[in-house]
This record gives structure tokens, C-alpha cells and sequence, in this order.
């Protein structure tokens, strides 16, 4: 558990908590204690899902400017850099369902956090936005790539190049947060979606996940491929052969899984 950054986990779910008051500004050691925290739920044979949280009033407004305005070009081309590029990349990497609990603001680096989710759930209330253009540079945190991804490059340019707010209702319209609730509920829902893989086949699902998201970055032909790779491998699981078995003899739905 760090300073900034705790897991939580109760009945197969892990919650990764910023907690940095007031705005969870994601300085140095935030982002390192984040690298750790996907690490530990990554490995961590109990927990099927993750939800990213930044508490009731704000999921995270952003870096922490102070920390970098004084950066020169030579020291911001080194670790600090990297460091951005690296906790998000941890955070995305987590071999299990994800899913961004967003109230209030996610900004900047905020908003860079969430796009590492599988799912993004946000309260009526929140806003989100890449608003780095208004400090004179751009998102550093993966923003440009995974944003773009997610919604298409017309539309990241706009939220990019603006640097705006953007309304839960219109975030949702364009594909940017998957579901939207009342804000008092944001937290209670993403723990109960991610309790919906609680108990299912866990190498399935990392299979699944690793091939969408790296069959992402390449042609067809070889999304293909690693989509066949993975789909093989699971056949040397018990978890195949028992949901085989099941379906067989009990018909879909009712399999019991064991993460082998």
C-alpha cells in the first residue's frame, strides 16, 4: 500500500484507490505507486476484476503542473517522460477486466488513467478532457494514441486540439464512457459490473483481452493469427474442457471455472 495509492479487494474485486487529496494530481510517486498497484492485482490469483477509483468527489484532475513546470526539455526528455508513458501502459497491461469509476473531474492525466479501463463508468455530474493544450503542450500519458483509438481521430482532435470540458451525456454520445449514472452510484455500479466476472474463466478472459488490444496495433492478417494463437492455447486449460463438458451435458451458462 502506498502513500497515494491503495488496493482494496473484497469477494474476487480489487480496487486500485487514488487518494491524494484534493485532486489526486498525479505527481512522481503516484505514478510509481500505480506501476506497483497494477503489478499487485495483476498477479494476484484472487482478483478477477479491477475497478480504477478516485473517490466520491473526483477521479484525478491531472499531473501535477508544479511538479513539472520547472522540467527543461533535456530533463522532462528523460524519466519524467517515460514515467507517464509507463504507469499508464502498466495500468492497461492488467490481465484482467478493468473498469474506470469516474466521479467529478478526470483531466489531463485523469482522463489518460481511465482510457487504460476496458469500461469507463462515469456519474451524471463529471466532466472529462484533455485540456494539456492550455498549458502550451499535449496529452504525454498515451492521450493522443488511446483516445484516438477509442473514439476516432476527428473526435480526439476536438477534444485535443479545444482542450474543452466535455458533459457525461455527450462523452457518452461519442463512445468516449460506456455507461452513465447518478453520481452517488458510480462506485456501487462498477463494483457490481466487475462482480460479473467474478467466478468466470479467467485465462479466457485474459486471452480475449490481449488479443483485442494487441490485434489492435496491427493488420488484419496478424490480428488474426494472434486471435488463433490464443484461441488454441486455451485448449491445453481446464477451464476449457470444463466448460465444454458442461455445455455438453448441462447445456450454456452453467460451468464451473477454476482459473486453470
Amino acid at each position: 500500500m502506498g502513500e497515494f495509492v491503495r488496493v482494496e479487494s473484497e469477494g474476487g474485486v480489487a480496487t486500485i484507490r487514488l487518494d491524494r487529496p484534493k485532486m489526486n494530481a498525479l505527481n512522481a510517486q503516484m505514478q510509481r505507486e500505480l506501476v506497483e498497484a497494477a503489478r499487485q492485482v495483476g498477479e494476484d490469483d484472487e482478483t478477477a476484476a479491477v475497478v480504477l477509483y478516485g473517490g466520491e468527489r473526483v477521479f484525478a484532475a491531472g499531473a501535477d503542473i508544479k511538479e513539472m513546470a520547472p522540467l527543461s526539455y533535456a530533463q522532462m526528455s528523460g524519466v519524467p517522460s517515460r514515467l507517464l508513458q509507463d504507469f499508464t501502459k502498466a495500468l492497461a497491461a492488467i490481465p484482467k477486466p478493468v473498469i474506470a469509476a469516474i466521479t467529478g473531474y478526470a483531466l489531463g492525466g485523469g482522463l489518460e488513467v481511465a482510457l487504460t479501463a476496458d469500461f469507463r463508468i462515469a456519474g451524471a455530474g463529471a466532466k472529462v478532457g484533455q485540456p494539456e493544450i492550455q498549458l502550451g503542450i499535449i496529452p504525454g500519458a498515451g492521450g493522443t494514441q488511446r483516445l484516438a483509438r477509442l473514439v476516432g481521430p476527428a473526435k480526439a482532435k476536438d477534444l485535443i486540439f479545444s482542450g474543452r470540458h466535455v458533459r457525461a451525456d455527450e462523452a457518452l454520445a461519442m463512445g468516449l464512457l460506456d455507461r452513465v449514472v447518478p453520481d452517488d452510484k458510480v462506485y456501487e455500479e462498477a463494483v457490481t459490473w466487475a462482480k460479473t466476472f467474478v467466478g468466470g474463466p479467467a485465462l479466457a478472459l485474459r486471452a480475449a483481452k490481449q488479443a483485442i488490444d494487441s490485434g489492435l496495433e496491427v493488420d488484419l492478417e496478424t490480428g488474426l493469427e494472434i486471435e488463433r494463437t490464443r484461441f488454441s492455447a486455451l485448449f491445453a486449460t481446464e477451464d476449457q474442457q470444463n466448460g465444454m463438458k458442461s455445455f455438453m451435458e448441462e447445456g450454456p451458462g452453467k460451468a464451473k471455472f477454476t482459473g486453470r
